[in-house]
């Protein structure tokens, strides 16, 4: 999470010097950024943002090695698999989800899940006023923020058609 924090920084920080110079770099994924903004850089800040570029370069290869380090992990976890084969969620997400609840049988309903991880919404009630506010963000938010990316990749126009999404 950090190297990917770290990298979509880098990326933004060229972005806006580029931007200021009164030019834009190319729309890409994060992946091949370095590739395809290079040949886009006004020749006067070439020199200044190599060193960049060679930053990101670093970054998404370590990121690569990372993911599949992660993947490795997750073949011992027999349930991360079955989680993982939802449309939109990586494993990554399955294996974080899956090692956060530890033991899944300590919860009696599955919704409880849900206010354990802090995805519950809390509530204001004074007389006869009931506000239902934000979530209460209790417990791993790693975990929250990779659940809630992987709901807005299903449920946003993304995701494959399915039964949730029309609902």
């Amino acid at each position: 999470d950090m190297l990917i924090g770290a990298r979509t920084k880098l990326i933004n920080q060229a972005r806006g010097l580029v931007k200021s110079f009164g030019h834009r770099l190319p729309t890409c994924d994060t992946d091949c950024f370095h590739t395809r903004a290079e040949p886009e850089i006004p020749e006067p800040l070439k020199p200044a943002l190599a060193p960049l570029l060679k930053a990101v370069t670093t970054l998404t290869e370590q990121i690569k090695q990372l993911d599949k380090v992660v993947e490795q992990v997750a073949k011992q976890y027999p349930d991360a698999e079955v989680i993982a084969q939802v449309d939109g969620v990586g494993v990554l997400t399955a294996l974080t989800f899956l090692l956060t609840l530890d033991d899944k049988t300590r919860f009696k309903k599955s919704r409880m899940v849900g206010a354990f991880l802090g995805l519950r919404p809390k509530r204001d009630q004074s007389g006869k006023t009931d506000k239902q506010l934000g979530i209460t963000k209790a417990g791993d938010s790693f975990v929250r923020k990779l659940l809630v990316n992987s709901a807005n990749y299903i449920l946003g126009p993304f995701g494959k058609d399915c039964d949730l999404k029309r609902w």
